[in-house]
């Protein structure tokens, strides 16, 4: 599910991604300070003045319920349900918090999905069926009148209109729908790459094994291997690491049930044969 943003990811979004805005640029505009409009951006951010909300919001031309997160819509914060023609039903569903409403925006406002709503009317109220019935009946008076005039059953116009009318024209709306739905999934899907909530990629058998080659030409002692084999996993670089980083992962690491085994088989003193 989508998470919903922050005051400052909302901030750092509306400059970066809208206005395409460095801090010193906004200042300029908007008549903030650099280092207020810094702070605000960021996560340990404290207040923001109702004056930096209202020149903001103006500037970037949203709300400030907007800004302040108390509403996902930007630019029509005064929009009435009964302007969206919306059921009870649906809004009890939009408001249940069950489903990705983030998601059905995104379907709703692609370019193809008029297409898709169109093709659905004609599914649902069988305005192609009804089309393609006549469509039939025309295809049969030509078959009968072909079969009256030479009376062979295996004529190539005959047989053509006579598998004509068994083409299953329920099973055809139906691709035409699915193909519209995809159309738009897959486009959604492309711009979700660089999404925080989207998964990452598998490693690839390539990417799998020069992993394990890492680890295994990895030089030093059984713990700090085990050390390295945590940091790859997590994708830590362990040259970055600080000597007293190292130390609290390893001493974090003896503690496991798994990794705290692992290097001891074979230890110990040994029994000499009398």
């Amino acid at each position: 599910m989508y998470a919903k943003l922050t005051i400052p990811e909302r901030l750092k979004d509306l400059r970066v991604m809208q206005k395409h805005l460095t801090l010193e640029e906004l200042a300029e505009q908007t008549g903030l300070s650099k280092s207020a409009l810094g702070k605000y951006e960021t996560d340990n951010y404290k207040d923001i003045s109702p004056f930096a909300i209202v020149t903001l919001a103006e500037f970037y031309g949203v709300s400030t319920d907007y800004l302040l997160g108390l509403t996902e819509t930007k630019n029509h914060p005064n929009t009435t349900l009964s302007e969206l023609h919306l059921s009870d039903a649906a809004i009890d569903i939009l408001k249940s918090g069950k489903l990705n409403n983030r998601l059905i925006c995104e379907i709703l406002c692609h370019e193809n999905f008029r297409r898709l709503l169109v093709d659905s009317e004609v599914f649902v109220d069988r305005i192609a069926e009804m089309h393609a019935e006549e469509i039939t009946s025309i295809m049969n008076v030509g078959r009968l009148r072909v079969l009256e005039k030479n009376g062979d059953v295996n004529n190539l116009d005959a047989r053509t209109l006579e598998i004509a009318e068994e083409v299953d024209k329920h099973h055809y709306i139906e691709g035409v729908l699915i193909q519209d739905l995809l159309s738009i999934l897959n486009d959604i899907r492309e711009k979700h790459l660089t999404d925080s909530t989207t998964a990452d990629a598998p490693y690839t058998a390539d990417e799998a094994q020069k992993k394990i080659d890492e680890v295994m030409n990895f030089k030093g002692s059984e713990r700090e291997k085990q050390l390295f084999l945590v940091c790859n996993q997590l994708q830590i670089p362990y040259n970055t690491l600080k000597p007293d980083e190292k130390a609290a992962l390893l001493s974090a690491i003896s503690k496991s049930k798994i990794l705290g085994k692992l290097g001891k088989h074979g230890r110990g003193k040994r029994k000499h044969k009398k």
